[in-house]
């Protein structure tokens, strides 16, 4: 998401607030990000911070929240509309990958970011990484459905393990190819 300092300016400062959280904590990593940082960039006082998000902890939740609505969406929009342009539903997936990861600000999956930075020391973080990837399962099954019941976990396992070697910088297309072989598999069994 790419908003612009003068469009940022004009929103409230609740959305302020969690726009430049967005960008900070997915760039930057949560731990990494402070409150202060935060501030600075969503051009707020510290009281109106705290008016807004009570705790560092209630902005988290309300970033990933955000992020899993308009990820969700993307996600599913990018498979109807290789479908719809004719792409087998492995292609499909295969290409919105690629799409993804190839994109100038990739930096993995802001969910399982959260949970390698946070870790058990936050529940609540991990039920709601935990409910964004049954989510993605349940689109992968729905998506999926005609070739192969149920291989919406088995896929999302897959594609967990794809983020994380885009991420590390592996060459883009040797895991695509993993991933389309693993596909092929899960779908072929």
């Amino acid at each position: 998401m790419h908003t612009s300092t003068q469009a940022l300016d004009a929103l409230p400062p609740r959305e302020r607030i969690l726009l430049a959280a967005h960008q900070l904590f997915y760039s930057e990593g949560i731990r990494a990000t402070g409150v202060d940082k935060i501030i600075e960039r969503a051009s707020v006082s510290k009281v109106t911070f705290y008016r807004q998000y009570p705790s560092k902890d209630d902005l988290i939740l309300a970033y990933l929240d955000y992020r899993h609505g308009m990820w969700m969406e993307w996600f599913t929009a990018s498979l109807a509309q290789e479908a719809a342009e004719g792409a087998s539903a492995a292609d499909a997936l295969l290409s919105t990958l690629e799409n993804w990861f190839g994109q100038p600000d990739f930096r993995g999956c802001a969910f399982l970011n959260a949970a390698a930075e946070l870790g058990s020391a936050e529940p609540a973080i991990l039920e709601v990484v935990r409910s964004h990837k049954q989510d993605m399962a349940e689109v992968l099954d729905a998506f999926f459905s005609a070739d192969r019941a149920s291989a919406g976990q088995v896929l999302e396992l897959t594609i967990d393990g794809a983020i994380v070697h885009a991420q590390m910088g592996q060459p883009l297309d040797a895991v695509i190819a993993s991933v389309k072989a693993s596909v092929e598999g899960i779908l072929c069994r």
